[in-house]
């Protein structure tokens, strides 16, 4: 299967707009950290947990995308609904086992683990909001 034009730029923009919050989300924690120092450490933890959920939040949309890609060529639709399905649940489970890993695990600070995974979903909403405006 080869990937179509659409999904890598979609992907493209959707991993840009994700390293830019994970960016401001170190601004963030840079700030608190400057303000409230034993309360919002500053430290290699919260790099770790950006890069992670960075990966994790790209990851998820990127399979997402190739799903789609997938799911539109298959001609039977409860076939179709099954793959997305699936598609579905696993990438649900992923997010959850690296929400758990970014708890549990001493090396990744939890907040900078699960926060990127809430900017796709921001960037999607917001690109649409932009485009009804243009009328597109």
């Amino acid at each position: 299967m080869k990937l179509q034009k659409a999904v890598k730029k979609e992907t493209g923009i959707l991993a840009a707009s994700v390293a830019v919050g994970v960016l401001v989300m170190y601004l963030v924690f840079f700030c608190l950290h400057m303000v409230v120092p034993d309360w919002a450490p500053f430290d290699i933890k919260v790099i770790a947990g950006g890069i992670g959920g960075y990966l994790i939040a790209v990851g998820n949309f990127f399979w997402m995308a190739i799903s789609v890609q997938k799911v539109a060529s298959i001609e039977d639709e409860d076939r179709a609904r099954k793959t997305m399905g699936v598609s579905y649940r696993y990438r649900t489970l992923i997010q959850f086992l690296w929400i758990i890993l970014s708890i549990v695990l001493p090396f990744i600070n939890p907040v900078a683990g699960i926060a990127p995974l809430f900017v796709p979903s921001i960037v999607i909403k917001l690109r649409g909001i932009i485009s009804a405006g243009k009328g597109g």
